[in-house]
Order: C-alpha cells, then sequence, then structure tokens
C-alpha cells in the first residue's frame, strides 16, 4: 500500500503541510450583545427617542491652541451677507466674499481652513441652511469638501451650460458703448470661474460679439488688427479703452446733469412768477352784478293788452297805440313768429 510518505525521497528536508482549520467568525455574538443591553435598560431609557446621528456634518480636527476663541463681532461680520440659495445668487461669490473675510484673522497654531470651518453654517440662511442641516454626520472632513458639495448643490451642471452659451453667444447690445459691453462681458465670465474659455477665445469672443463700429475703433486704437497682437496685448488694449470710454461718458453725464440743473432752477423760478401773476389778477378782478331781464308791457285805454288786441285800432293800426315804455310781446294765436311788431319795439 502506497503512504503518503512515499512521495517524498528519503532523508529529504521537505516539511509536510498541515491542514489549518478556518476561523469562522462569530456573527452571532454582537447580536447576543445587543440583546443583552437592551434587557438591562428600563422600559424607560428604551421609550426615548435616540440620540444617534444627530451630529454636524463638520468634523473639526483637534486645536492645539491655548484660549482659541472667535469673537462675537467676527460672527455678526459673516452673518451680515448671508446665502440663501436663491435662483439670482452666485454660491462661487459667496465663497470668494467668505475667503475674503476669514482671511483677515490670524490665529497662532490655528490653520485658517480650521477657522473656515467653523464659520461657515454661520453664513448660510434659508434654503442653503436646510441642506447643511440635512448633511450626513461627519461627512465633512476638509473644506475643499465642503466647497465641493456647496457648489454642486447650488450651481448644478444645467447652469454651468446656460452660462457657458451666454459667454459663447456674447453680443453687444443697441446703445451700448464699449466700456458697458466689456464689463457686462466679464459679468458673464465672473458668474462661471469654471467655464474653461482660454483668454484667447474670450478675446474672440468678446470681439465678435461687437458692432462694426466698434470692431473698427478697436483696430484703429491697436494701429491696425486686433488680430496681429498677442493675448495679452488684446486684452491690455480692450481694457484700456474701456476705461478711456468710461471717463468721457461720465464727464459728458455730468456735464447734462450740470446744464439740466440749471434748466429746472430756471423753470421753478418762471412757474414762481406765473403763479405770482394768477394772484394779482384774481384779486383785482371783480365780479360784475347781475342784470336783471327788463320785461316789456303795453298799456293804454281799456287795461293792459297786447299790441295787436288794441281796441283803438280795430286790429289794423297798431302804430296808433301810444307807447308808454312797457309792452307785452306776446305771439297771436295761430299768428306766425315773425309778426312786424310796432314802432319803437324790437322784432319779434
Amino acid at each position: 500500500m502506497r503512504t503518503r510518505r512515499s512521495n517524498y525521497p528519503n532523508n529529504s528536508n521537505v516539511t509536510i503541510p498541515r491542514r489549518r482549520r478556518k476561523q469562522v467568525s462569530n456573527i452571532v455574538e454582537p447580536e447576543i450583545r445587543t440583546i443583552v443591553e437592551m434587557a438591562e435598560r428600563t422600559m424607560e431609557e428604551l421609550l426615548r427617542a435616540p440620540t444617534e446621528g444627530y451630529g454636524e456634518a463638520i468634523v473639526l480636527p483637534e486645536i492645539n491652541a491655548d484660549h482659541f476663541e472667535i469673537k462675537t463681532n467676527l460672527l455678526q461680520l459673516v452673518q451680515a451677507n448671508p446665502f440663501y440659495g436663491r435662483e439670482s445668487e452666485n454660491p462661487h461669490a459667496h465663497i470668494n466674499s467668505f475667503k475674503r473675510i476669514t482671511s483677515t484673522l490670524r490665529f497662532r497654531n490655528v490653520p485658517n481652513d480650521v477657522i473656515k470651518l467653523m464659520m461657515f453654517p454661520y453664513s448660510l440662511e434659508g434654503a442653503a441652511k436646510t441642506w447643511y442641516e440635512k448633511e450626513p454626520p461627519n461627512s465633512i472632513l476638509i473644506w475643499e469638501d465642503l466647497v465641493t458639495k456647496f457648489v454642486n448643490q447650488f450651481f448644478p451642471p444645467s447652469k454651468t451650460t446656460q452660462l457657458k452659451n451666454e459667454i459663447s453667444r456674447f453680443t453687444q447690445k443697441f446703445e451700448e458703448t464699449f466700456s458697458e459691453a466689456w464689463e457686462r462681458f466679464k459679468e458673464l465670465l465672473r458668474a462661471c470661474p469654471h467655464h474653461g474659455f482660454t483668454k484667447l477665445t474670450q478675446v474672440d469672443t468678446f470681439y465678435n460679439g461687437l458692432n462694426e463700429n466698434e470692431q473698427d475703433f478697436l483696430n484703429v486704437a491697436v494701429g491696425g488688427n486686433i488680430l496681429s497682437k498677442t493675448t495679452r496685448e488684446a486684452l491690455n488694449i480692450i481694457e484700456n479703452k474701456s476705461k478711456v470710454c468710461y471717463s468721457r461718458n461720465r464727464s459728458n453725464a455730468s456735464g447734462m446733469n450740470a446744464t439740466s440743473s440749471k434748466m429746472n432752477e430756471r423753470i421753478d423760478k418762471l412757474a414762481d412768477q406765473l403763479s405770482t401773476l394768477v394772484e394779482i389778477v384774481s384779486k383785482k378782478f371783480v365780479t360784475p352784478a347781475p342784470v336783471k331781464a327788463v320785461e316789456e308791457t303795453y298799456v293804454t285805454s281799456g287795461g293792459a293788452h297786447s299790441w295787436y288786441n288794441c281796441p283803438a285800432t280795430n286790429n289794423n293800426q297798431a302804430s296808433v297805440c301810444a307807447t308808454t315804455g312797457t309792452y307785452n310781446q306776446v305771439n297771436p294765436p295761430n299768428r306766425v313768429s315773425n309778426q312786424m311788431a310796432p314802432p319803437g319795439f324790437a322784432p319779434v
């Protein structure tokens, strides 16, 4: 019978391997420990609300400084311009503003990133504060983690695409000056810091977005064609031209404001003079007394009667009636209104 030892030559130094038993981890042990702990706790303790999971999202490293404390006025300075998470707000601008404030703080043996991690939650309000409170506990370890999560939440990729399209389709508006167009173009670039456009692409996009007159003026300013200059030279020329145009527009605006103020003063003086004249005329004007209408009647023999019914004339000669100063102008029945009146009276 062939044994296992016969596979090896005699007097060999080979060690025969032995089978090792696999160590099975005791999975049941933690569960048993939990059951035992629950059995030892009272019903009141078991019915209490859990306190786990309420930790801060930011994990602050250990600070090896003595008497380190952030003053209240610094917190108020951060809270003066909070970020609400609105559509019109830019998280990049908020980060830059927050970094400018915290960069002025210097504490011995305290890194600046630790200060930023401690103070950043105080700069959030509204929807932004709600977002931070919903972050998992101990999920933010360093400042870069906080910036990445904050920007991804309030600056989604769709907004990046929209702003990049606005930059690439830039066009000078109607009646927009050169300096105004350049400032608006730079504002678009600042609104999307991760746009990815090179300096060459920026100059080319801005130049092609200008109207023909501004392109000609820019070429004259460089003494030929702006494409013959380097990217840095072209940017300097555009910036200098923008400052010159801005100063001219500002001086013209100040002159126009001075002229308009003088005109307003003259108009005010004329209005005062006119109101004074109107008041004087209204005081001198006398309202005439009302005149009563005179009723003309005719009186003769036989009492008052109309001239055409005078008995002395037998209804034929109206001139025989004597005029006494009063006369009744009454149209006879069945007679026209334009019948001749007696002498000395107006026609009816």
